[in-house]
């Protein structure tokens, strides 16, 4: 770990120090290797069915529930390297039908909802294409590549609702600058079928319900319920610091959440989310400051 300039020390994840896996250095066994993780999630996924422990969310309500607690709009075309545009208009395609599997959807209270068991394997038999997916911080074409542009909307509106995240997986890698950012770096998720999951638990006594629908320049959202709470949530960045170690680039944060009264104003809790840190893959415009902690 290093300290510099008052700094806090950089110690950088487990993910980020780790010798390469076994996958990494003989690609050839990637395939098998996701067989198998595939199999373990299928095989707990029966496993909760029959014990009973949990309640997976799977209704549908085309009516809405009266109170819309959260509505957000994300941008579908970003502008990137113009050899890979065809890959951001492709990723609208895998939008579009993942967005109409999620419209609707009720977590009742004691239900979990799982992104991967609602959405499914995103299969060109389905009407999948190729769009673009991280792999190792590179872009790169994949079936139904761009859909984590869902679960990112998904966990946003989480965020903001008293329900509770089970299970989140973010990027090791930050791929692209923040040209156009409009939420903060490190809520997004990393989602692959179906063992790299978004998780989320209703622990409340009122049901949830998301929209999703694409509009011509946005992915719009909805997180709706029956009963306005009684706090609302403050999602923001803190610490926000780009490093560069041993000639590569970090960037690290925090996420944090305000709870605030809605009744009074008055902000009644602070609570951490996320720590992240992950290898920078671009390199920082002039505008960004970098702190050399060689």
């Amino acid at each position: 770990m290093t300290t510099v300039h008052g700094l806090e020390p950089l110690e950088l994840p487990a993910r980020l120090t780790a010798p390469p896996r076994l996958t990494q250095r003989h690609p050839w066994l990637l395939p098998a290797a996701m067989a198998a993780h595939r199999a373990r999630r299928r095989t707990q996924w029966v496993r909760d069915a029959w014990s009973g422990r949990v309640a997976w969310a799977k209704r549908h309500e085309d009516r809405d529930l009266p109170v819309r607690l959260k509505q957000h709009g994300s941008l579908l075309l970003r502008e990137l390297d113009p050899d890979q545009m065809h890959l951001q208009h492709n990723k609208v395609t895998n939008l579009r039908l993942a967005a109409s599997r999620m419209d609707g959807l009720v977590i009742a209270p004691g239900e979990t909802f799982s992104f991967n068991r609602v959405v499914g394997n995103c299969t060109r038999r389905k009407g999948y294409v190729d769009g673009m997916k991280l792999s190792n911080g590179e872009a790169e074409a994949g079936v139904g590549g761009g859909i984590c542009q869902l679960a990112n909307l998904v966990h946003w509106m989480v965020l903001h609702s008293p329900l509770t995240v089970v299970e989140r997986s973010e990027h090791s890698f930050d791929p692209f600058p923040d040209t156009g950012r409009v939420l903060p770096w490190g809520v997004g998720c990393s989602i692959v079928y179906n063992y790299v999951d978004l998780v989320v638990r209703n622990d409340t006594d009122h049901p949830f319900q998301l929209r999703t629908w694409l509009g011509e320049r946005y992915l719009h959202g909805q997180m709706r319920t029956d009963v306005r709470p009684e706090h609302s949530w403050r999602v923001e960045a803190r610490g926000e610091q780009f490093l560069r170690r041993e000639g590569q680039v970090y960037r690290r944060n925090q996420i944090w959440r305000r709870v605030v009264d809605r009744r009074t104003g008055d902000q009644v809790g602070d609570e951490l989310v996320k720590s992240n840190c992950a290898l920078v893959v671009y390199e920082p415009g002039p505008d960004v400051e970098v702190i050399d902690l060689d």
